[in-house]
């Protein structure tokens, strides 16, 4: 098992000060040298699905919207897939936005966090403010991945999660503790980082009820807030460090201040490394039942019409979870993205999880398997999670016979799939010969002296 070995004083000992001066302490201490190859190249797995998720997402209309704002802000920071710069702060919020716009980006299951959305644009937007060599970078995002994954894991459970954001909470307090480490700051400055950042935290669950876009700009305000809160502590602002666990702090407002004592970074293996990319663009939740129908589909044919209902079963986070467990109506797709009644009946029908199951919100063949469709908790898997995301589909079709396919857990889209559509979307919008390019800057990531160079690749071809 790969580990980031921590320092012989190790932060995680220091129980007396408070939580952003330990998360600080285990941000500026943490060395290059210790991350293993293993960890190295998942940064820049997550680089290529960030990317790639921005690049495809940027003609959706939260993404037009998100990089609309930007250019019009001035400044020297690059927007993916734009000709035009942008100050940092709205760069990063509209990389953040558009790297969400898929609802395919990476997952923490453990946070039931979306952290790569947040820290790597944030992380790109500093990069062009400073000179920040590859490997400074590679060490900045594994400390946000660890930073946020140990936060989410300490607050995020189905009851916060049915009113609150996860990534809107983890999101600023990881990216500014990345930014701070990117910039150099000590230990003070890092703290106040983190205050800052925690003082930020955005987001409620109500859009999975509406299907509110509101949603895509979470990733956006929290990385463009943590930007804003890196270099107001890398100018001399201090804030409380105490803003983590005190009595009136982030764990505090969620009723969670005891839980604060779980935190403690690179004691095991790098959360970066609990990170997956999904196969499908939808919820996390919805990822495992819909392989599940989709294996079913795929070996049985049974036509829809055949099918006289199904039974999904899931753990109990992602039944709970704000508009996981949704039969319709579906007037907008994010409400059709979160539905695992709805992603099930469409991998059934259509035989593939794509964008394309998603245009299909008013057809009445989808809209009765989703009547059809009953979500039921499953206990063994309640367990299991978040170490494993388990998902079980049961259909019965008319004859009486009965399918049923069981996963234990998220079957993760592979390096090779996630380079894959890196490439097709890359190419699409920059042609071949940039995406080799980017390719080649983000393989040789670690060696590379500026990553200002890369950040120029990303940008659109001029108008």
């Amino acid at each position: 098992m790969a580990t980031v070995q921590p320092l012989k004083d190790s932060p995680a000992a220091r129980t007396g000060e408070p939580l952003a001066v330990r998360i600080a302490h285990s941000v500026v201490t943490m060395s290059m040298n210790d991350v293993p190859a293993e960890v190295t190249d998942k940064v820049k797995l997550c680089l290529f699905d960030l990317i790639g998720c921005a690049f495809e997402s940027r003609d959706l209309p939260w993404s037009r919207q998100a990089v609309a704002l930007a250019e019009g802000t001035g400044g020297a920071a690059t927007v993916i897939g734009s000709p035009h710069a942008a100050s940092h702060a709205d760069a990063a919020f509209a990389n953040a936005v558009m790297g969400h716009g898929l609802v395919r980006e990476d997952m923490h299951s453990g946070s039931i966090s979306h952290l790569g959305i947040v820290v790597l644009p944030t992380l790109l937007a500093l990069s062009e403010l400073r000179h920040v060599r590859g490997r400074n970078f590679i060490a900045a995002a594994v400390v946000g991945y660890e930073v946020g994954g140990q936060i989410g894991r300490a607050l995020m459970d189905a009851e916060v999660a049915r009113i609150h954001r996860p990534t809107g909470i983890t999101g600023p307090v990881a990216a500014a503790a990345a930014g701070a480490r990117l910039l150099g700051l000590s230990t003070e400055a890092v703290t106040s980082a983190i205050a800052l950042g925690a003082n930020t935290t955005v987001g409620f669950n109500q859009w999975a009820h509406t299907g509110g876009s509101e949603m895509f700009f979470h990733a956006g305000y929290a990385a463009r807030d943590a930007v804003t809160a890196a270099r107001l502590a890398e100018l001399g602002a201090f804030a409380s460090p105490s803003a983590l666990d005190g009595e009136a702090g982030l764990f505090a407002a969620l009723g969670k201040r005891p839980a604060a004592s779980k935190v403690a970074l690179f004691q095991g293996q790098p959360e970066i490394l609990s990170v997956y990319h999904k196969p499908v663009p939808a919820c996390n939740f919805a990822q495992t039942a819909s392989q599940a129908a989709l294996s079913i589909a795929r070996e049985y044919r049974t036509a829809p019409e055949r099918i006289a209902s199904v039974t999904v079963r899931v753990p109990r986070a992602g039944a709970l979870y704000p508009g996981c467990d949704y039969a319709g109506p579906f007037a907008h797709v994010l409400q059709a993205k979160m539905s695992i009644q709805y992603n099930v009946a469409a991998a059934l029908i259509e035989g593939g999880v794509t964008e394309q199951n998603f245009t299909r919100l008013r057809d009445p063949v989808l809209l009765r398997l989703v009547d059809a469709t009953k979500l039921e908790i499953d206990d063994a898997m309640t367990r299991a999670y978040p170490e494993k995301q388990g998902g079980e589909v049961e259909v019965r079709e008319t004859s009486g016979a009965t399918h049923r396919i069981r996963l234990e857990d998220v079957v993760n889209a592979s390096a090779t799939d996630v380079r894959a559509r890196f490439h097709a979307a890359a190419e699409n919008v920059l042609g071949a010969a940039r995406a080799r390019e980017i390719e080649s800057f983000i393989d040789e990531f670690e060696i590379r002296k500026d990553v200002a160079p890369f950040c120029a690749l990303l940008r659109g071809p001029k108008d």
